[in-house]
């Protein structure tokens, strides 16, 4: 792979090196059940996604490689990571593309809508969002409650084997500001749970989250820390809602609005036919 991916140099292309593509093609057509091992330090074009079982993404793991694999392939362990990038259908998909030095500066025309964030408001639908990430077992998200800058969230292992899960906060302007992202990531917490367990987790909101830059100084939007709000969604990646609840930024309860919308599905448990993982190094 140093000869196609390197710290050293930029890739020309986002597609697999040589026949790969090839390759994967007609294997699937001979075996309908491949699971496909990605070896990549970024995202790359799997235009056999749906054609395969499943999709394990193991980055670049090092000498202990084969032990980890099979341990994950053979189910004694669980690929649970979530992916700290977006990967794109297609290399035209992505919203930026020229990231090329001009005179030793790069221009980030994209403002701050970067990652996620750009996608987050484009028409197209990536692959693999952020945050996505796929294992042997499913979940279901069960109750959300706010207290001040504190989300507690309850999910259950609606699966039949021990899971474990990453729960993600994002919030977002209640008035859409075009000039603003979407939505941003603002906390997230890991939680594990034995077969139909349920486990409780608390994310604590930092102030952080809710600021701006604006006029050389740090804002919070367009309105003070006492009249600001914010909603506040749930999910399993940063294109996933589970739950949508108003908050405010105060820490009083009484400072907090609450509104809930039903959730849906977390997603699909990595088994049988066009199911996918997707799998980040052990955090």
């Amino acid at each position: 792979m140093n000869e196609v991916e390197s710290e050293g140099f930029d890739r020309t292309s986002l597609a697999l090196p040589g026949r790969q593509d090839e390759l994967v093609r007609r294997v699937a057509a001979a075996n309908p059940a491949t699971v496909v091992v990605v070896n990549a330090g970024s995202p790359v074009e799997l235009p056999w996604a749906d054609d395969v079982a499943a999709v394990l993404l193991t980055w670049f793991p090092g000498q202990e490689a084969g032990h980890a694999l099979a341990d994950v392939l053979f189910g004694a362990v669980e690929p649970g990571g979530r992916m700290p990038t977006t990967w794109p259908v297609r290399e035209a998909d992505c919203p930026i593309l020229d990231t090329t030095p001009v005179g030793g500066v790069v221009a980030y025309e994209e403002g701050v809508f970067i990652g996620y964030r750009a996608w987050d408001r484009g028409a197209v639908a990536p692959r693999y969002p952020f945050g996505h990430g796929m294992g042997y077992t499913t979940w279901n998200y069960e109750s959300m409650e706010v207290s001040g800058r504190r989300v507690n969230v309850t999910v259950r292992n609606a699966g039949a084997r021990p899971g474990r899960e990453v729960v993600q906060c994002y919030v977002a302007p209640i008035d859409a500001d075009p000039a603003r992202p979407r939505r941003w990531l603002a906390g997230f917490a890991v939680v594990t749970a034995e077969p139909d367990g349920s486990a409780t987790t608390s994310i604590d909101l930092p102030d952080r989250a809710f600021q701006i830059w604006a006029d050389g100084r740090v804002a919070y939007s367009r309105r003070s820390v006492r009249d600001h709000r914010r909603s506040q969604h749930r999910g399993s990646s940063a294109l996933e809602d589970h739950h949508d609840r108003l908050i405010g930024t105060r820490v009083a309860p009484s400072g907090v609005r609450v509104r809930l919308r039903p959730f849906r599905r977390a997603g699909q448990a990595c088994r049988g036919p066009r199911s996918s993982v997707a799998s980040e190094r052990p955090k």
